[in-house]
C-alpha cells in the first residue's frame, strides 16, 4: 500500500545485542526455549520512556502501516503440531490490528499479484470471498487521515503477469454465479446486510504471497481465486474495509479452503485478538493441547462457524438454556436476540454499580453507565459463556468506553439486540487465540495476549483464567472514536463513531509489565537504540 509514513529499519548490531542480552535474561532449564520481550518504536513502553511526540496514534491507519512494515521481530514462531504442513502467514508477517477508524475490525496487510501490491484488508470469518477493489467504477482510492491523505492500492488484472480471469466454464464459476458472455468472465455479487453493503465484479486467479510461519520464513506463492471488485456500495465506501475484505469462511472459494485443497496448509487457521487491539492470523494452525473446544454445527444451507451454547453466567447469576451463535470476526460487536440478549443485559444491569444512562441516537448499545468525574476505577460483573461440551468461554472485554458530548466518560455493555441470528463478534473474542478447525469440525480457544508461540508449555504470555474486573478509568481523550474520510469516485462520507459493520449477516489497554531489574535494563537499552535510530531517520 502506498504510505506517507517514514519507516525506520532497525540495524543488525542492536538486534544482535538485544538478542544476546535476552538469552541471558530469560531461559528455561535444560534444553528449553529462550525468549525475551521486544518492543517496537511505536509501543507504549518505548513512547513512555522516550516521551516521543508526533508518532502515529495506536489504532490509526498510519500506526498500522508503520508497525507492520518495520516490526519484524516476533515473526517466525514454531507451533506445537508438526504432523501437518508448516503453518503459513502473510508475506509481511501475521500481525493484525483492530482499527477504530475503519469500523473497529481487524486488518492485515496482504500482498497479491506479480509484481506484488499490498492491500489493507479486513478479516472476516463470516463471509467466504476474498475481494479487492479492482479497476473500480466505485470504490475508495484514498483515506483522509490526521497526517494527510493515505493513498490505497487498486488491484488490476492487467498489471499482474500472474493474473487470469476465471472463465464462464471454469470450475470456480459454479451454478450460483453468472457469466459475462462478452468477456467470457465469471461474475460475482456479494450482498451484505449492513446498510445495503455489497461488492460486485469478476473472479480472477492470481498469486497470494505467503511465508512459512517458522524461523526459516520460506516464501510461498499460493495460487488463489479472488474477486476483482469493480463496484462497492454501502459501508465499503464509508470507512469499513475500504481496501478489500478477506473472507475466511468454510466455502470452497475461501482462501483457507484453497490453501488446504492445494496441500499448502492444514485445513484450519487461527486468529488471535489481543487485549490492546493487536493480533495474529496463522493458516494451518490446529491449536494446542489444553484449549477449550466445542463442535461446529454444519446442518445448515450455508456452512458457517456456528456453535451451540448451553448457558450464560453474569456475576452471581447462572442461566441455563440452549441457543446457537456464529463466531464472526467481520462483526465488530456482538449481536444477540432474545432470550440470550435479555439474559445477558438484564443480569448485567442488575449487578452494575454505576448509574445507567441513556446514550444518544448514534450509540447502538442500550445498556450504558456513567462514571463520575472523581472516579479512578470501576467494577463490572464478570460474564461467562458455557459452550456445548461444558467448556467455559470467559469474556475478557465485554464493554466499550465512550466519551460523551459533555466531556464525561461512560461505558456500555457492547451487545446489540439482533432480530434473528446470534453473532459472537470481535469484542467477545478479545483475549483469545481462536482456532477455526475445519478438519476436526471444532472451534477452539485459548487465553492469549497474542505474543505467545502457541505451544502448550508457554505460560509466560497466557492470560489468567479469571480476570480482575476492576477497570481503570481512561481520560476522555483516549476513548473518542476516530473519524476517517474515504475519497473515491465522488464519495467522501465521514465514518461515524459506530459505522455499519460489513458482514454477511447483521452485523482496555494492557501495557507490558516488567518484573525485574534485568527487564528494566533491557528496556532502557532498547530505548537508547530507538532514540538514536529516530534521530538518524529524522
Amino acid at each position: 500500500m502506498a504510505n506517507s509514513c517514514t519507516i525506520v529499519n532497525f540495524f543488525i548490531a542492536p538486534i544482535l545485542f538485544l538478542a544476546i542480552l535476552g538469552l541471558q535474561l530469560k531461559s528455561s532449564d535444560g534444553f528449553g526455549t529462550f525468549g525475551f520481550e521486544i518492543h517496537h518504536r511505536y509501543s507504549d513502553p518505548v513512547k513512555g520512556i522516550l516521551d516521543l511526540h508526533g508518532l502515529p496514534k495506536k489504532g490509526s491507519v498510519e500506526y498500522y502501516s508503520a508497525w507492520t512494515q518495520h516490526d519484524q521481530f516476533i515473526k517466525g514462531r514454531h507451533l506445537a503440531d508438526t504432523t501437518n504442513p508448516t503453518p503459513l502467514a502473510f508475506s509481511g508477517g501475521n500481525e493484525t490490528l483492530r482499527l477504530s477508524a475503519l469500523g473497529f475490525l481487524h486488518y492485515a496487510n496482504v500482498t497479491v499479484g506479480t509484481p506484488g501490491l499490498s492491500f489493507l484488508v479486513a478479516l472476516d470469518t463470516g463471509s467466504d470471498l476474498f475481494w479487492l477493489p479492482c479497476d473500480c467504477s466505485k470504490c475508495v482510492r484514498a483515506l483522509e487521515t490526521r497526517s494527510g491523505k493515505l493513498n490505497l492500492n487498486i488491484y488490476s488484472p492487467n498489471t499482474s503477469s500472474t493474473s487470469e480471469v476465471v472463465p464462464c466454464n471454469g470450475t470456480l464459476c459454479g451454478q450460483r454465479r453468472r457469466c459475462l458472455a462478452s468477456q467470457n468472465a465469471c461474475a460475482y455479487g456479494v450482498a451484505y446486510l449492513s446498510n445495503n453493503t455489497s461488492s460486485t465484479g469478476v473472479l480472477v486467479e492470481d498469486i497470494l504471497h505467503l511465508e512459512t510461519n517458522n524461523a526459516q520464513q520460506k516464501s510461498i506463492e499460493a495460487p488463489i481465486a479472488l474477486g476483482c471488485g469493480i463496484r462497492q456500495t454501502g459501508a465499503f465506501l464509508t470507512g469499513a474495509a475500504p481496501n478489500g475484505l478477506f473472507g475466511l469462511g468454510m466455502e470452497n472459494i475461501s482462501v483457507p479452503s484453497m490453501l488446504a485443497s492445494k496441500g499448502l496448509a492444514a485445513n484450519s487457521f487461527s486468529m488471535c485478538f489481543g487485549p490492546d487491539g493487536m493480533g495474529r492470523i496463522v493458516f494451518g494452525d490446529k491449536g494446542s493441547p489444553g484449549q477449550g473446544e466445542t463442535p461446529l454445527n454444519l446442518d445448515q444451507p450455508h456452512p458457517t462457524y456456528n456453535i451451540s451454547l448451553t448457558g450464560i453466567t453474569v456475576g452471581n447469576k447462572i442461566t441455563d438454556f440452549d441457543f446457537t451463535a456464529i463466531f464472526d470476526s467481520g462483526t465488530s460487536f456482538t449481536y444477540l436476540n432474545d432470550p440470550a440478549y435479555k439474559v445477558i443485559t438484564e443480569n448485567f444491569d442488575s449487578q452494575a454499580k454505576q448509574p445507567r444512562i441513556q446514550p444518544d441516537g448514534e450509540i447502538p448499545f442500550e445498556y450504558c453507565y456513567g462514571i463520575s468525574a472523581n472516579q479512578t476505577t470501576f467494577e463490572t460483573p464478570d460474564v461467562n459463556l458455557t459452550m456445548k461440551g461444558g467448556n467455559q468461554f470467559f469474556l475478557f472485554d465485554p464493554i466499550i468506553m465512550l466519551s460523551l458530548a459533555d466531556g464525561s466518560v461512560a461505558y456500555c455493555l457492547a451487545v446489540v439486540k439482533s432480530g434473528d441470528v446470534n453473532i459472537i463478534g470481535q469484542n467477545f473474542m478479545t483475549g483469545y487465540r481462536v482456532i477455526f478447525d475445519r478438519e476436526k469440525l471444532v472451534l477452539g480457544w485459548k487465553a492469549s495476549d497474542c505474543n505467545d508461540s502457541g505451544e502448550s508449555n508457554d505460560k509466560s504470555t497466557t492470560m489468567p483464567v479469571n480476570k480482575n474486573n476492576s477497570t481503570e478509568v481512561p481520560s476522555p481523550a483516549s476513548v473518542v472514536p476516530e473519524a476517517t474520510k474515504g475519497n473515491g469516485s465522488g464519495n467522501e462520507p465521514a465514518t461515524s463513531s459506530f459505522p455499519s459493520v460489513p458482514s454477511s449477516r447483521p452485523a482496555g489497554n494492557h501495557a507490558p509489565h516488567f518484573n525485574s531489574f534485568y527487564c528494566q535494563l533491557m528496556m532502557a537499552m532498547l530505548s537508547i537504540f530507538s532514540y538514536y535510530l529516530i534521530i538518524i531517520s529524522s
